[in-house]
């Protein structure tokens, strides 16, 4: 007897649809036999599958079991094809009948004693299924029934294990479709536990935090150890604007897909905020692998990726930010495909001026020769800098700062500032895909960034002086049509254009 059922396999982070084909025919010998470019995880799946079915009570079938997964060419590689494989076997012996079959999906690894256990990727799963018009639901484990719920429009079945299942599809139970919390999670999670009050002081940095934020631009602070490089950084995510719940899914697919969401957490709330060590290999940065998974970047999507030491990282994984940077996404080919992961993320990078530390450090002395410092801030290429669109110092905070009474500038009142910017942004580009002035078109920057002659002398003699390349020439448009917008002004004013210059300046005295 032959059963089919409609499952999902993850590649990358999208959730294609396969189709679990169950031939059940007499056979001398009891055998099983799997087809449809099985992985390894797949191939084992028969083993679970047969002892979950018996320890749930089943009959293991004494016949030829051959089990095709559909389309034979794409590779399936994810225990979630366990629960759909039972269930087929259980309808191609006759064990169980069901109508219901054509109407949901089944995703779910089962343990021995056939309970399920979570399900990688269960959102993006869930997104095809209300894709299909010919489905109308979704059967997942329980574990990550609230994962699923997320997407509204379909029926989410949480089962506990193979049993439960078959009660389902059988009508021997009813079972409650796990409801739809959006709102809820965004009112329990959206919490930040860091502030900018926290940090004294500092009120420079934070104002081309204010302008970073606002913009989206990038950012590259210069300073000597403990001059809170790190903690403006960690704080960065405060005084972003809430993620929207599109925002949010594209995110928490990139997590769902790396089963890297925390237990009870089944949607990201709050923007991610990624610090990997300098260790960190080409793949881990970008993504990569045999089956190509994401990176630190896609997992930074609509969030901070904070890259501390800078010059510690090796060029050469440095140098793949290029094009990321550039185009908001990072795609990685192999021999029999490629695959596109979301990378449109806020970079900021935080660095020490030589390899003590304290060089222009009035308090300290620095030992470092002109060689050691050369050879230490030459591991930052040109057009990686050139891609970073404010550099700013971060001097260390003189002790009368550190013990006054009065809290630093809060992450509220910087939030309040960024937002209205935002919002100017949102009725600019409301016709087109661009979100923030950072992300402009070269015609777009022509349209918006319009400059009187006062303001084109000023630029042009910023070009000659520091001699700065079509890119540094556009970001810093860019970053003056946001401290317009901070200013709330419709056109750039000269002193929007020199703030925006002096951003600018300070990698010219360090790299030169």
């Amino acid at each position: 007897m032959l059963a089919k059922l409609k499952t999902f396999t993850l590649v990358g982070i999208e959730a294609l649809p396969v189709e679990v084909e169950v031939d059940v025919s007499p056979s001398g010998l009891p055998k099983q036999i799997l087809v449809g470019l099985p992985e390894a995880a797949v191939k084992e799946s028969t083993h679970r599958v047969e002892r979950a079915m018996v320890n749930s009570g089943f009959q293991r079938p004494q016949s030829r079991i051959v089990i095709n997964l559909a389309p034979a060419d794409l590779p399936k590689d994810a225990a979630s094809f366990d629960l759909p494989i039972a269930i087929g076997t259980l309808i191609g012996s006759g064990q169980v009948a069901s109508e219901l079959l054509a109407h949901f999906a089944i995703v779910g690894e089962l343990a021995l004693d056939g309970t399920t256990r979570p399900t990688k990727g269960a959102l993006s799963m869930a997104i095809a299924t209300a894709e299909d018009k010919n489905l109308r639901g979704l059967i997942v484990p329980a574990e990550s029934a609230a994962e699923a719920a997320v997407v509204e429009g379909i029926t989410v079945i949480a089962v506990q294990s193979l049993a439960q299942a078959v009660a389902f599809l059988t009508g021997e139970i009813e079972i409650e479709p796990t409801p739809s919390r959006l709102d809820d999670l965004f009112r329990e999670l959206a919490n930040y536990e860091v502030d900018f009050s926290d940090v004294r002081g500092q009120e420079m940095a934070k104002r081309a935090i204010i302008v970073s934020a606002a913009g989206g631009h990038n950012l590259l602070m210069i300073g000597p150890p403990g001059s809170g490089k790190t903690m403006l950084a960690k704080r960065m995510p405060t005084i972003l604007p809430d993620l929207t719940p599109s925002e949010s899914i594209e995110t928490t697919r990139i997590y769902s897909a790396v089963g890297r969401l925390k237990p009870g957490q089944p949607l990201l709330a709050v923007r991610p905020f990624r610090s990997p060590h300098h260790t960190i290999s080409d793949a881990g940065l970008v993504g990569g692998g045999s089956t190509p998974t994401p990176g630190e970047i896609s997992m930074s999507h609509n969030g901070v990726l904070f890259l501390d030491e800078l010059p510690e990282f090796n060029r050469r994984t440095l140098e793949v930010l290029r094009q990321p940077l550039e185009d908001g996404m990072v795609t990685i080919s192999r021999a029999l495909n490629s695959t596109t992961f979301p990378a449109n993320f806020m970079l900021i990078a935080a660095l020490n001026p030589c390899p003590c530390g304290y060089r222009g450090d009035s308090r300290r002395s620095c030992n470092c020769s002109t060689p050691q410092i050369e050879r230490y801030m030459s591991k930052i290429s040109g057009p990686l800098l050139d891609r970073i669109d404010l550099h700013i110092e971060v001097p260390a905070v003189p002790f009368r700062e550190l013990s006054g009474g009065t809290p630093g500038t809060s992450s509220a009142e910087m939030r309040a500032v960024v937002a209205a910017a935002r919002q100017r942004q949102t009725e600019r580009f409301c016709n087109t895909k661009t979100r923030y002035n950072a992300d402009m078109s070269h015609r777009q920057t022509r349209q918006f960034c319009v400059l009187d002659n006062e303001c084109s002398n000023l630029l042009k003699g910023a070009m000659a002086e520091m001699g700065l390349s079509a890119r540094a020439h556009d970001k810093i448009l860019r970053v003056a049509r946001t401290i317009a917008d901070l200013d709330n002004c419709d056109g750039v004013k000269p002193h929007h254009l020199n703030e925006a210059i002096n951003y600018r300046m300070l990698d010219r005295n360090l790299w030169t």
